[in-house]
């Protein structure tokens, strides 16, 4: 029998993120029929997050398009892998679509190819957001992307594990690496204590749980970046150490999150740090694992966690008022409560309105008890324009050090040629 332990408030008070939910690597479309006549056509290009990813959206396009005579709706549905080439492309190639699932925005806004929110989502579908998911797409005062969904942060440990080794949940830096040492010992390899994903689907997640969880981060409190900071090499090195330490995962270089879970709901992984979204995981793998659920370990005395906030944003392709009015059709019908509710409780992501977080605590109450957390979340200095080359930057750190790189001298390389 599947044995899965209720999520408790208490379990995650001290959490304080929201991030995206799983990325799933293949690359599809989901396009409407052709159409002739005098129609508006609306160019969507969406991430895939996961397995039900596409279907979703294959049926969305349909009822849409059934339900607005007049409009063509496509929709790509892209990996999380290359969506960013993709859209790139389309942009290098003045072929921008109209609207764009993703999570980055700030370059984009940079270059002057966004629209303000206010400009294409209507009134009525503006008020149902959280007012924290739009102050992270603020620049200059103005709001130029839409929250899509989020996801929290927690440190899922296997309780059978944890219990036939004697060793309690790990709150601290120090305990973390005894008890990943005990685990070590008492399983001889054939599980891994920790896991570690420094891939390029989340290795920025690493950097940020790791740094934040030593009085680091990206930015200080004035905004500016502070990525060569004592804290953060002092983090990266200690990441690094549990890994050479054997004591992850074999590769964090190459084994995503996806991959980690997959070991986590086979009992090979002891512990990690993963979304709320890893129950429905586990459960459409069918993984029998029994879990439950704690605050990551820190070397503060607080724990915080890294987040990833998912954005819609329409690009300034010289819109009449006509097509503006349907791009908005787009946003209401996508955010209408039960539809949208439906979108977020498919693969356990987080709400961005209100009325999606009422529904998603009502069906569950576990995670009612992260929807309670998200409002507080701490999120990635994504309003900045040098995040995507940050995000990438830490990656590639991560990686560096992972090959014998010292962690100062990346950071300091990294850190000047941001701040030029």
């Amino acid at each position: 029998m599947k044995k899965f332990i209720a999520l408790s408030l208490a379990a995650v008070m001290m959490l304080s993120m929201a991030a995206c939910g799983g990325k799933a690597p293949a690359a599809d479309d989901t396009k409407a029929p052709e159409v002739s006549g005098d129609v508006i056509n609306i160019d969507v290009i969406a991430a895939q997050y996961g397995t039900q990813t596409k279907d979703w959206w294959a049926g969305f396009v349909k009822d849409f398009n059934a339900a607005n005579e007049g409009i063509n709706l496509t929709v790509d549905v892209v990996s999380w892998n290359d969506i960013y080439t993709v859209v790139n492309t389309r942009i290098a190639n003045n072929q921008a679509p109209d609207i764009l699932n993703i999570d980055v925005f700030a370059d984009y806004q940079a270059d002057d190819l966004l629209l303000p929110a206010s400009d294409y989502v209507s009134d009525e579908t503006y008020a149902k957001f959280y007012q924290s998911f739009l102050d992270q797409s603020v620049v200059d005062g103005t709001v130029w992307a839409v929250p899509d969904l989020a996801s929290a942060r927690a440190l899922y440990y296997n309780v059978d594990i944890l219990k036939e080794v004697g060793v309690e949940v790990p709150k601290t830096w120090d305990e973390l690496k005894d008890v990943c040492q005990k685990i070590k010992d008492h399983y001889n390899g054939e599980v891994y204590p920790w896991g570690i994903d420094m891939t390029t689907d989340e290795g920025q997640a690493a950097f940020a749980y790791y740094t934040w969880n030593n009085g680091g981060g990206f930015v200080d409190a004035e905004g500016n970046w502070t990525l060569n900071s004592a804290e953060n090499v002092a983090a990266v090195e200690y990441a690094v150490d549990l890994v050479k330490s054997g004591l992850t995962n074999t590769d964090p270089a190459q084994e995503t999150r996806y991959d980690l879970q997959d070991m986590f709901g086979a009992g090979k992984i002891a512990m990690m740090i993963a979304p709320n979204s890893l129950p429905a995981y586990c459960e459409a793998g069918g993984y029998t694992v029994n879990y439950a659920v704690s605050s990551i370990p820190t070397n503060t005395g607080e724990s915080v966690s890294a987040g990833v906030m998912d954005r819609f944003m329409c690009f300034d392709n010289d819109y009449s008022d006509e097509k503006l009015e349907a791009i908005k059709k787009f946003f209401d019908f996508f955010y209408e409560d039960e539809r949208y509710s439906e979108w977020v409780l498919m693969e356990g992501f987080l709400p961005a309105t209100t009325a999606g977080g009422e529904a998603v605590a009502a069906a569950d109450e576990a995670m009612g008890a992260w929807v309670d957390i998200v409002g507080s979340s701490k999120f990635y200095p994504t309003a900045k324009a040098e995040w995507a080359d940050v995000k990438q930057g830490v990656i590639n750190v991560e990686q560096n050090a992972l090959l014998g790189g010292n962690v100062q001298e990346l950071l300091d390389a990294l850190q000047a040629e941001i701040a030029e």
